[in-house]
């Protein structure tokens, strides 16, 4: 079948808005009809190539939420009708990681950057026969996509696509940054660097683990505003200007959990996170950096590190699985304790993608979410 899809042949580069052929769903994969797609960072550094895939042609996108139209050979547990969530780590269910229930750590999670399927081959290709890489097994920026039941996560379908596609991403990434890697506890003192899409959500996850303190660090003054709106007691433009804030708050010793969600993270961004916790705090590195410059880390001191027994925590996904942590949240939001239609600033078209790119990069969002018709 023929689809329209957001496509990057060079980087830098931007969405370019072709049809595409696509191909019938095989051996366990389905045909999903996308209703809604939200807009990550994570999308847009491959745009100007902070990060990059081993192909291209590249649809990109990964935070979507569809319908099942249509279901391949031996998938279980989906049928046609079904509203779906995508997971970027596609699961497999039997790896070490799996099958401890650490299904974000799955041994498929070294293939996303490759484009093809798990399959080695690809389901989406241009006119001329050449073959069309896919971000993360996914590509929602896609009318119609072609899948791996791996990829997928069943959801109640009383729930809004257009903002339950939030979930596949930002709100799982975020909110489990506060509650699994940062390990928030009653009354602790949390700092948030980065309040987009993923960092409000590490408010809100602060928030429901009963942080007594939560402040916000972003650049943008609206998303300084829009945090207090979702829990954060306080904020700031930068982490210099919060840290008297957070000296007075611990009598000088620090944030007990640092979450580092910014739109890039650099490693002078972990330095100064480093300083800002305190003896036994954590610092949670949750937002993606350049591939490239991953050297040495300005402020990161070794005796500290070792004797005020601080901890440096990467975050992937939440820490958490999909197939558990998307329903979960889900039901927070069904019982009005999760905020997800607020984070919804502009929901743009398939062809109106360059303009949420921009309005991404400006901070103008919390998140846009494209619907598509």
């Amino acid at each position: 079948m023929r689809t329209r899809a957001a496509v990057l042949r060079e980087a830098p580069g931007e969405w370019q808005i072709e049809e595409l052929e696509l191909d019938e769903p095989k051996d366990g994969e389905l045909l999903v009809e996308m209703v809604a797609s939200g807009l990550c960072h994570s999308d847009d550094h491959y745009l100007v190539g902070d990060n990059t895939v081993a192909q291209m042609p590249l649809v990109g996108g990964h935070e979507g939420a569809g319908i099942v139209r249509k279901v391949g050979p031996n998938v279980t547990g989906f049928e046609v009708g079904d509203h779906v969530l995508t997971a970027f780590i596609p699961a497999c269910g039997r790896c070490r990681w799996c099958a401890s229930g650490k299904q974000n750590l799955c041994d498929n999670g070294a293939i996303i950057q490759i484009g093809h399927q798990v399959d080695g081959t690809y389901r989406m290709h241009t006119d001329d026969g050449e073959d069309v890489a896919t971000l993360a097994l996914l590509g929602t920026f896609s009318e119609w996509q072609v899948y791996d039941q791996m990829s997928l996560v069943k959801i109640d379908e009383d729930i809004p696509l257009d903002v339950a596609c939030l979930v596949a991403c930002g709100v799982q990434t975020g909110y489990g940054s506060a509650t699994n890697a940062a390990d928030v506890q009653t009354g602790d003192v949390v700092v948030v660097v980065g309040v987009g899409g993923v960092g409000m959500n590490a408010v809100q996850g602060a928030r429901d683990a009963g942080a007594g303190h939560i402040i916000a660090v972003d650049p943008v003054e609206d998303k300084q505003k829009w945090a207090l709106d979702f829990g954060a007691t306080e904020s700031f433009g930068s982490l210099e200007e919060a840290s008297g804030r957070v000296a007075e708050l611990t009598n000088g010793q620090g944030a007990d959990a640092t979450i580092l969600t910014p739109s890039l993270l650099t490693n002078a961004i972990i330095g100064e996170g480093f300083v800002s916790i305190r003896k036994g705090g954590t610092l949670v590195v949750t937002s993606v950096s350049n591939e490239t410059r991953c050297g040495d880390v300005p402020g990161l001191n070794g005796f500290m590190l070792a004797m005020l027994q601080k901890r440096i925590q990467g975050a992937l996904y939440g820490m958490q699985a999909p197939r558990e942590a998307m329903p979960k949240l889900l039901r927070q939001y069904k019982n009005g304790q999760l905020k997800l239609d607020e984070l919804v600033t502009k929901r743009y078209t398939l062809d109106e993608i360059g303009q949420a790119t921009e309005d991404l990069r400006a901070g103008r969002n919390i998140r846009g979410v494209i619907v598509y018709d």
